[in-house]
């Protein structure tokens, strides 16, 4: 069975939103090779551990947004399946046309992912419609970070729970600091990135929207974090 697609009309988009989509038209293949260089020396972590973050927060009724080119999120579903756990169904949601349709293809085998196209500030959902979300790579990229964390607050069911990894403002020694804010600068000149962020600034919009900081660990440019929407 191919994968589903919510065909509801999008709201009017926003000049931010167009230029996100605008941004993120580039082939898979090359978006994939320099979200590895990114990754790398911006965000200063690996595959491998956003793998192992993201896996643990996967429920029988999942969410993932932006989902890009789906490459992250088949490495994760194949490492729980590799691992023996259940795989329920899994919401797969980007603003750009060309990730959803990367995206697309790559579960086009896959009976339990649905691929839509949405904005994460005005998502077409039903309240507490979910039990977990995850952000990979993506929070630090809303045009409207604010009204992105309402929105998941309002899908997720009481006691469910959102992991996100979150872009910080390059820390550490040099040179990796100015590599990371040299990355970070073009990203947002190129509409890839709109800010990274202040450890205390990311947590408090949670906290203010109405979630529990369950973690909050810090790994090289990122913070992966863990919330839970109150019961």
């Amino acid at each position: 069975m191919s994968h589903a697609s919510v065909t509801a009309p999008l709201p009017p988009a926003s000049a931010a939103l167009d230029r996100i989509d605008h941004a993120y038209s580039d082939p898979a293949w090359w978006y994939n090779l320099r979200g590895l260089g990114i990754l790398t020396f911006a965000y200063r972590t690996t595959v491998w551990s956003q793998v192992a973050f993201l896996e643990q927060n996967i429920s029988a009724n999942h969410l993932e947004i932006p989902v890009g080119t789906g490459t992250l999120l088949n490495l994760v579903l194949r490492w729980r399946a590799f691992r023996g756990r259940p795989i329920g169904r899994i919401v797969a949601v980007d603003y750009s046309e060309t990730m959803v349709a990367a995206a697309q293809q790559a579960f086009a085998r896959w009976r339990s992912v649905e691929v839509a196209r949405g904005d994460v500030a005005n998502l077409p959902y039903a309240d507490s419609e979910f039990d977990s979300i995850n952000i990979a790579n993506g929070f630090h990229c809303f045009p409207d970070p604010d009204g992105a964390v309402r929105e998941m607050l309002r899908v997720l069911k009481p006691g469910g729970t959102v992991a996100t990894n979150v872009l910080l403002v390059p820390r550490g020694p040099q040179p990796l600091r100015a590599i990371a804010q040299r990355i970070d600068d073009w990203g947002i000149r190129k509409g890839l990135l709109i800010r990274p962020f202040e450890l205390d600034d990311i947590l408090s919009k949670f906290r203010h929207a109405g979630f529990e900081i369950v973690d909050a660990d810090v790994r090289g440019n990122t913070v992966n974090i863990l919330a839970r929407k109150c019961a």
